[in-house]
């Protein structure tokens, strides 16, 4: 076992200031897009706005402020809008598997039926200077929020057929990437689950195994300037054991 735990689960935990852009409906905020294989929780720890989500059942939009916890599966079209300060703790299954493609954004159909027009479309460079990084960002939000109004506005029945659909280009746009998934996976939350199988055969002997390598972990901000995400402005930590700067605990 390693002496070094990973984050519980096999999960990915970044900071995010939600955009503040206004968008072509007059809304503040993010870009819209679903995970095909996560699910995710959001934690707010400061300001005020909400998340705006389509599901089987329809549209909805539920209040966040500081101490909300609200979490949705795979397959859930979610887009965060800011009513002022809005940052939040997000908390990813799969980790890697986000970074790796599993969102997809909610673009017109046009473009998500064109694997190169919806791959120029998402792609935003984090070595470009941040002006353009802000531009391109913006751009690959109003992009969404375009695709997600038409999604929204489906009436009925083919609102329901209009998610059915999204989620089938989703799934067709995502299907070359799964092999790859599949290795992140082993390495991360399957690995995660034979540490825990093992652990509980170790106990069930009486051995207390991995209990040897107790070890407590924290993270320190990564250098420079936050990145822009798909829905705001992340800060991402590094792990490392803990005992350095801060010393260990009296």
């Amino acid at each position: 076992m390693s002496a070094v735990p990973g984050f519980p689960g096999g999960a990915a935990v970044s900071n995010l200031r939600v955009y503040d852009w206004e968008a072509a409906d007059g809304l503040h905020g993010g870009t819209p897009h679903v995970h095909t294989a996560s699910s995710e929780a959001y934690v707010v720890v400061a300001g005020r706005g909400e998340v705006h989500t389509v599901t089987p059942e329809g549209s909805a939009a539920d209040a966040l402020a500081p101490g909300t916890v609200l979490w949705f599966g795979p397959g859930t079209v979610h887009r965060l809008v800011n009513h002022g300060g809005l940052e939040i703790t997000t908390v990813m299954q799969n980790a890697g598997l986000p970074e790796a493609g599993d969102a997809v954004f909610t673009f017109p159909r046009a473009v998500l039926a064109d694997r190169a027009a919806y791959e120029a479309a998402a792609r935003l460079s984090q070595d470009a200077p941040e002006e353009e990084r802000a531009a391109l960002a913006r751009a690959r939000r109003d992009l969404a929020v375009e695709g997600y109004l038409e999604l929204v506005a489906a009436p009925g029945e083919d609102g329901g057929e209009a998610l059915r659909e999204f989620h089938r280009l989703a799934a067709e746009i995502v299907r070359p990437r799964v092999e790859a998934w599949r290795e992140i996976w082993r390495e991360g939350v399957e690995r995660e689950a034979e540490l825990t199988r093992r652990q509980l055969a170790s106990l069930e002997r009486g051995d207390p195994g991995a209990m040897a390598e107790a070890a407590v972990v924290r993270t320190e901000p990564l250098p420079g300037p936050r990145h822009f995400g798909m829905c705001g402005r992340l800060r991402k930590r590094r792990p490392r054991p803990s005992g350095g700067a801060d010393g260990p605990a009296r």
